[in-house]
């Protein structure tokens, strides 16, 4: 790798990082529901798609088994989801929004809203479409 090229990602890794606290600071200062933003994108998974197996929430959300735990608990607490066994393979559950989960996310989307539109509210359609490709290409290019 050349030293531009170098120069060039080691630079546009840092804008990134600082993106991304600067995104979790803005969802901590606006969130008055006591709720991660993985939280939210969990129950906005549920509600589209229906009750879905651990490890299929894992793999959506690029998080481990173990992750998927910590944030269903919190969420089973709180009464927005539940856990049900399969009738077909009582080792196997499946993860379910409840009709008290789908109002919180509801609740949320004023507040997502606004971060999207901090966040990219800037850009022009194409440059969105533009950012879009590039993310995605970056997040396939890990596999």
């Amino acid at each position: 790798m050349d030293n531009q090229r170098y120069e060039h990602l080691s630079t546009l890794f840092e804008v990134v990082s600082s993106l991304e606290r600067k995104w979790a600071n803005e969802w901590n200062q606006k969130n008055h529901l006591g709720f991660s933003k993985s939280h939210i994108l969990l129950l906005e998974l549920l509600s589209k798609e229906g009750p879905k197996r651990p490890s299929v929430i894992a793999e959506r959300l690029k998080i481990t088994t173990g992750g998927v735990t910590v944030l269903t608990t919190k969420l089973i607490n709180s009464g927005l989801i539940e856990k049900t066994q399969s009738n077909a393979d009582r080792r196997s559950s499946q993860i379910a929004i409840t009709h008290e989960g789908k109002k919180i996310l509801e609740e949320s989307r004023s507040q997502v809203t606004d971060l999207v539109n901090s966040m990219f509210g800037m850009l022009t359609n194409e440059e969105i479409k533009t950012l879009h490709t590039i993310f995605e290409k970056c997040l396939l290019n890990g596999k």
